[in-house]
């Protein structure tokens, strides 16, 4: 395994910032970005002159959203990318800021995400390649399946995978940066099916919004004088692909449980040490299957750990506090960099009354379409 390039240059994140995420709107996405970055500048005492680079994640919006975005805070000449990786392009561009910090090219680096919902055309389906599925299995049919086979192999039942939903809509009612916050029942969750076992409020919504995450050196910490107990630590920052798996083995699953491994490994710790997770549950049975991907808990046990509270905020670790992508929603471009930034307010301890007690350790994880995984383990500062 390559040597962890985060451990001999520390990398810090020191501002965060939102714009809610939101059903879509008449909004422009500079207006949702914009908002994101100059809370994030906020937050960090940060000057814009001062960001020496930016990586933005979008999905959505086409070619060259950044430099017109950006040069509304200044055309300051700062090195601008782009980045997408389907679902992690949030995550992605965090990932590549850390790298920018952590090989000393830079010191002081925006992470971002934004997007709209304006549909996207699929790479994939223009490689003309045979595909058996041919597209006529939706993402929320294929992980209904997905779901009807884990609840029969573990004999979990439908009230115990629908208290994922219930957790999570819980969390978000408490964000107010949540798409969807409103308390929901068990019933409520369990009405207005979809496909086989999910339902409506099982599925996350698709809108837009934007994340924003400010990174730097602990020698830009010490220059800026920044408390440093408000500034936590990425340990580790992993980016996968899928392998070559047996037909019966669940790709995001084997990929998750792949990349984390490593992150933990580069961290020097264990799933079992984490206090917070934020992770990929688009659907209600992805938080069963990447907990236990993940080994925060041995195959088959997610589901009835949750009934009992271990993933509650307050349990043994607070599993998506911000609402997850159940909640919180999913606007694509930010939903990787947005972890990020409930992460660290769950570090700081200012996560109010979504906070987890004497939280240290946390791990953000989002996987896309590729497939690709993208694990980031922060620790307290």
């Amino acid at each position: 395994m390559a040597a962890n390039p985060l451990a001999s240059r520390a990398v810090h994140v020191i501002g965060i910032g939102l714009h809610r995420y939101q059903r879509p709107s008449s909004t422009n996405y500079i207006e949702l970005g914009l908002t994101a970055v100059r809370a994030a500048l906020a937050d960090a005492g940060v000057a814009w002159p001062q960001v020496e680079a930016a990586y933005t994640g979008t999905a959505l919006l086409g070619m060259a959203p950044s430099r017109v975005m950006l040069s509304r805070l200044g055309a300051s000449g700062l090195a601008v990318q782009q980045v997408e990786n389907a679902s992690a392009s949030g995550s992605t561009a965090v990932a590549l800021a850390a790298l920018e910090v952590a090989s000393g090219r830079s010191d002081i680096v925006l992470a971002m995400g934004v997007d709209k919902a304006m549909g996207a055309r699929m790479a994939p389906a223009l490689a003309d390649l045979p595909n058996l599925e041919g597209g006529t299995v939706v993402p929320f049919t294929h992980f209904a399946l997905l779901a009807s086979e884990y609840m029969a192999r573990y004999d979990v039942s439908v009230e115990q995978m629908a208290r994922v939903a219930v957790k999570n809509h819980a969390n978000g009612a408490r964000n107010p940066f949540a798409q969807r916050q409103k308390v929901r029942s068990l019933e409520e969750v369990l009405a207005e099916p979809i496909s086989g076992m999910l339902t409506r409020l099982q599925c996350c919504p698709v809108g837009e919004g934007a994340a924003a995450v400010l990174l730097a050196s602990q020698d830009a910490i010490g220059s800026l004088g920044l408390d440093r107990r408000r500034c936590p630590r990425i340990l580790a920052s992993v980016t996968r692909s899928q392998a070559f798996y047996p037909p019966d083995v669940g790709i995001d699953a084997r990929l998750t449980a792949e990349t984390t491994a490593r992150a933990l490994a580069e961290a020097g710790v264990s799933a079992r040490d984490l206090d917070v997770i934020e992770l990929h549950d688009a659907f209600s049975v992805e938080e069963l299957l990447y907990l236990e991907a993940m080994g925060a808990c041995a195959e088959g046990e997610a589901a009835a750990l949750g009934a009992e509270g271990a993933w509650d905020i307050g349990g043994r670790c607070a599993v998506s506090p911000s609402g997850g992508l159940l909640a919180m929603g999913h606007p694509i471009g930010p939903t990787g960099a947005g972890q990020i930034v409930e992460i660290t307010r769950q570090l700081r301890g200012e996560g109010g009354d979504r906070q987890q007690p004497d939280a240290r350790l946390g791990l953000a994880h989002m996987v896309g379409v590729g497939a690709v995984c993208v694990v980031h383990v922060l620790a307290g500062g």
